[in-house]
């Protein structure tokens, strides 16, 4: 079930003062640091997960820091309804959405055949459905008032070669990349700018949550992201004018793929051979 809560309801601008964005994700790691860098050019956040005290958390701090008002909506993702539920909560507050970061998202460690087709199924609805639900909601209001940002959080895992084990992780990158690819091209006349964001391995909650903390900081340091630095370049290359379909933080990860392009072969060797470093297949 979808609950919503307005924080700081009786300073609440009406529509028009300033512009909205909404974040999937919002509590953690890439989500939250979207939050903290777009309330700091003055976008009101719609805070979209579904730990409430985290959203809470999000809200007083963006409040005190950059006195930004935010809309919370604890929401699970993985449920077919909860897409619907939001946009109507919107519509009930008549917030429209300049700037939308579909950032949720988890991993689903082991072989295909290991977790259960529910889990399956609800690792697609987040991953997949619920962005392209969620996005097809907002878009026509974006058309309408030519302008409009839309940042799909996807991975370098979607551009370089898959291996055993997060059998549809990668797979899901993939599909969010070639999303936001015909999503940019369908609306390069309309102001509204489209990217796929594609970070590598980036200091976040994620691997605690899927288990995988203990193996992953067994990693070099170098292929390591920082959450700030990785927003911070997103958010630069959406204000340019002409935006890239991609964004690729790191010049590490640049490097790995450019040689996924050229040196196919090699890319598909290296992580045949490095990814019980950083993929469960049990």
């Amino acid at each position: 079930m979808t609950q919503v809560n307005i924080m700081n309801q009786e300073t609440m601008p009406k529509g028009g003062q300033k512009p909205w964005a909404l974040v999937t994700g919002a509590s953690a790691g890439i989500g939250a640091e979207f939050c903290r860098q777009l309330a700091a050019q003055g976008y009101q956040l719609v805070l979209v997960a579904r730990r409430k005290d985290k959203l809470q958390a999000i809200a007083e701090e963006l409040k005190e820091t950059h006195g930004a008002h935010s809309y919370i909506i604890t929401a699970d993702l993985s449920k077919s309804d909860a897409c619907q539920s939001v946009v109507t909560r919107l519509e009930d507050e008549n917030i429209d959405i300049e700037y939308l970061v579909n950032n949720a998202g988890y991993g689903l460690p082991g072989s295909f055949h290991v977790p259960d087709w529910q889990e399956h199924a609800d690792f697609i609805q987040v991953m997949m459905t619920a962005v392209c639900e969620l996005t097809r909601h907002l878009l026509p209001g974006m058309q309408q008032s030519g302008r409009g940002f839309i940042v799909n959080v996807a991975s370098v895992a979607g551009l370089v070669p898959s291996s055993a084990g997060h059998t549809l992780y990668g797979a899901s990158k993939s599909f969010l990349i070639k999303f936001s690819e015909s999503l940019a091209l369908e609306n390069e006349n309309t102001g509204i700018k489209v990217t796929a964001l594609c970070p590598g391995f980036t200091y976040s909650e994620f691997h605690d949550v899927n288990g995988t903390r203990e193996m992953i900081s067994k990693l070099p340091n170098y292929l390591w992201l920082d959450a700030r630095d990785v927003v911070a370049d997103t958010i630069k290359a959406m204000a340019a004018k002409r935006v890239k379909p991609l964004v690729i933080p790191g010049t590490q990860y640049k490097n790995i793929v450019f040689a996924n392009r050229y040196l196919p072969w090699l890319a598909a060797m290296l992580t045949k051979r490095h990814a019980k470093h950083f993929r469960v297949t049990d």
